[in-house]
């Protein structure tokens, strides 16, 4: 169940009330006259069932109570209360199916913002898998995966794109490239100290390292896992699984993959450098291409379940 905060001018609040009447999969249903001072109006709470949410939500904004008023939503975790059993019996479909566009907007903007903590937290990835490759050590790297925040730029670029917001996209876009591009900089920079202090040795990245060397030897599997790890993140953002997202997160060898291309390049290891950059270019496309492509078909299976409720609804009367 979702939780629906709203504040409505005076003016329209009967008709915010009765699009929520209309609404199949509501209930819990407050009206608060004159409670809201900034903006001025009334506060209108309920709660919808999450399948439902997505049509409510888009009667709102239709209403431009965006513009007017606020549109606060909550995801309920615990509902004690046969009136909203109901009401999510009454819903066409299945919560853990539905996508909540909005939302999902909101996430992947915040996740695909280029910031100060989003570069902080790549680099440092980046830095942490550097020492898994020149170390051969596995637990550095699936440490590295965990820790990257690439999936949020990639997700928005998937979102944007079935959304068709250019602006979107880009920024997405930006923060992704920029944020590589950051991070491997920087990992240059850091494997050159690490090799000062004898931390570090062109030896040990040219050694047969078993446990690392997939990072640039890219294969069918790697762009096969990444088409997989990339529907799997996506469903995990749909569905508000999010502990989904660690298991996508070190399935993945983009984060691995930039840093040893760094530390190849500081090497002049080429080839090592070369192997890496395609690793990466393949995980990338792989995980973009298979967001996207399930998140049309949320949307078409999604609206083909809405159909179908809407003409049972329609028969339904005719029987009676």
């Amino acid at each position: 169940m979702l939780h629906l905060r709203l504040i409505a001018p005076v003016e329209k609040t009967d008709e915010v009330v009765r699009l929520i009447e209309e609404t199949v999969g509501t209930t819990h249903l407050i009206v608060v006259r004159g409670a809201a001072r900034n903006p001025a109006g009334d506060v209108v709470m309920c709660d919808v069932a999450r399948e439902s949410g997505e049509e409510l939500i888009g009667g709102l904004k239709g209403l431009g109570l965006e513009e007017t008023g606020s549109i606060a939503i909550e995801n309920i975790d615990l509902s004690l209360s046969r009136r909203a059993d109901k009401a999510e019996e009454e819903a066409p479909g299945d919560g853990a199916d539905a996508v909540l566009w909005e939302q999902l907007a909101d996430e992947t903007h915040e996740e695909s913002t280029l910031s100060v903590t989003y570069v902080a937290f790549i680099t440092l990835a980046t830095m942490i898998a550097a020492c898994g490759v020149v170390l051969d050590n596995a637990i550095l790297i699936v440490g590295a995966m965990a820790v990257g925040p690439e999936f949020g730029p990639l997700a928005g670029i998937s979102t944007a794109l079935v959304r068709r917001t250019p602006r979107q996209a880009l920024r997405s876009l930006t923060a992704l490239l920029v944020g590589f591009a950051a991070a491997m900089l920087v990992t240059v920079g850091f494997t050159y100290f690490m090799d000062a202090l004898d931390l570090f040795s062109k030896v040990q990245l040219e050694a047969v390292r078993p446990n690392t060397n997939f990072i640039y030897h890219p294969d069918p599997f790697s762009f096969v896992v990444a088409v997989l790890a990339g529907i799997a993140g996506t469903l995990s953002l749909t569905s508000a699984k999010s502990g989904a997202l660690v298991g996508v997160a070190i399935s993945v060898t983009t984060v691995p993959a930039a840093a040893n291309a760094a530390v190849a390049f500081s090497y002049d290891e080429y080839r090592q450098a070369w192997g890496s950059s395609e690793q990466l270019l393949l995980n990338l496309l792989g995980i973009v291409l298979a967001s996207t492509l399930t998140l049309l078909a949320q949307k078409w299976f999604w609206a083909r379940q809405h159909r179908r409720a809407a003409r049972a609804e329609r028969v339904q009367p005719q029987a009676g």
